[in-house]
């Protein structure tokens, strides 16, 4: 069966967890695995099982948090072994201009050195989804972002479905 790995970096009750967790909901609907895993939790390893690989994290000052961006050089380890995957990215921040846009870019850039597949949406969060959420809590998302999550998590299956 084909294997969507989520990867988050954020707390048990926090909105990117929450993002996380949608798509997971998402790959699922669509018949295919979705392993969800905080980035506590994560081995750079991980990458290599799974089909599809999505990221998420919390701008910090525009861009990835230290952790995740340690994780993910970590991965220099795994070059050329990630070619054809498909990936993606998803996002939360404070405010709207909080970094949502240059954070994702920069997950994004990190696979495409991979030689990953990324999904990006022509009619929904080009980049990937975003939320803006100012206290930080998962229970301050809205539906629609959640929507964006979910659709995400639908749209990277079906191409790891095309692509397997």
């Amino acid at each position: 069966m084909a294997k969507v790995l989520i990867v988050y970096y954020g707390g048990k009750l926090s909105a990117v967890r929450r993002m996380a967790i949608k798509i997971a909901e998402g790959v699922r609907e669509e018949g295919v695995e979705a392993v969800l895993k905080s980035l506590e939790e994560a081995k750079v390893d991980d990458l290599l099982a799974a089909d599809g690989i999505v990221i998420g994290a919390p701008s910090y000052y525009g861009g990835v948090p230290g952790e995740m961006k340690s994780f993910l050089d970590q991965a220099t380890k795994l070059q050329g072994k990630l070619d054809g995957k498909v990936g993606a990215a998803f996002s939360s921040s404070q405010y709207l201009g909080g970094g949502n846009e240059t954070t994702l870019l920069a997950i994004i850039t990190t696979l495409l050195f991979h030689g990953v597949v990324i999904q990006g949406d022509s009619g929904g969060y080009h980049f990937g989804p975003i939320t803006l959420n100012p206290t930080g809590r998962e229970d301050d998302i809205v539906e629609s972002d959640e929507h964006q999550c979910r659709r995400l998590g639908q749209r990277v299956a079906r191409l790891v479905k095309k692509l397997g």
